[in-house]
């Protein structure tokens, strides 16, 4: 398996040094006032460096991918899982089902609250029809396995992209920052778990929203690996 490294853009770089205090292996190093990854072979790729970085200027990268600098960018494929699309649901009603269920002993299944396609942010398009006027969740891959209620809890009445910083590559910021400048969005929910990789998602969001320029209310849950959304 390919082992991610970390890399940091030193045009972006500001020198704060947070980083170098959350890297726990001393990978990474302030040189002439810049963070440096002085030993690569120490970086563990956990990514406790990530969202401490107040400019979004730490990214992963594959390990064998670092020095070849002849690999184009990965671009979302061209099959015909990636045709964006709404999706559109005859919504139950739940009073008449639980009266259905308490008469015939029958079990009526979960609904899913997907209400769009494709959910990856890599894959999502920057402009569709179902961004106008959306409350939009910005949601980590894990955090619907972990929250069992995740669909009526985050996900009813939103459109939903989600990601993991820890295993795409690249920085997710310039992607949602065209998303929220070129929409009308009405708000951003943001959905993350507890381990420290995924504060990289939470930082790609507020970077987002702040390069935007737009005034737009949003929020941040965290959930727990046994999945109680914490406070």
């Amino acid at each position: 398996m390919n082992k991610k490294i970390i890399v940091i853009d030193d045009e972006k770089c500001i020198g704060c040094g947070l980083c170098a205090k959350a890297c726990k292996q001393s990978a990474i190093e302030m040189v002439d006032g810049k963070a440096k990854v002085v030993r690569e072979d120490y970086c563990d790729g956990l990514g406790n460096c990530l969202p401490v970085c107040p400019v979004g200027a730490i990214s992963f990268m594959d390990e064998m991918a670092k020095d070849d600098s002849k690999i184009a960018p990965k671009l979302p494929c061209g099959c015909p899982g990636t045709l964006s699309k709404k999706i559109s649901r005859n919504r139950i009603d739940r009073k008449a089902s639980d009266n259905k269920e308490v008469q015939t002993n029958t079990c009526v299944a979960p609904q899913s609250e997907l209400n769009q396609w494709p959910i990856q942010i890599k894959l999502v398009p920057t402009q569709a029809p179902y961004f106008d006027n959306a409350n939009l969740l910005i949601a980590s891959d894990c955090s619907a396995f972990a929250c069992g209620d995740f669909h009526n809890k985050f996900m009813r009445n939103k459109i939903t992209i989600i990601g993991c910083p820890k295993l795409d590559d690249g920085d997710y910021t310039n992607k949602l920052t065209e998303i929220i400048s070129e929409n009308n969005i009405k708000s951003v929910t943001i959905v993350r778990m507890e381990v420290p990789c995924c504060g990289g998602l939470e930082t790609a969001v507020k970077n987002a929203l702040k390069a935007s320029g737009k005034m737009i209310p949003w929020s941040v849950f965290v959930v727990s690996i046994d999945g109680n959304v914490l406070d």
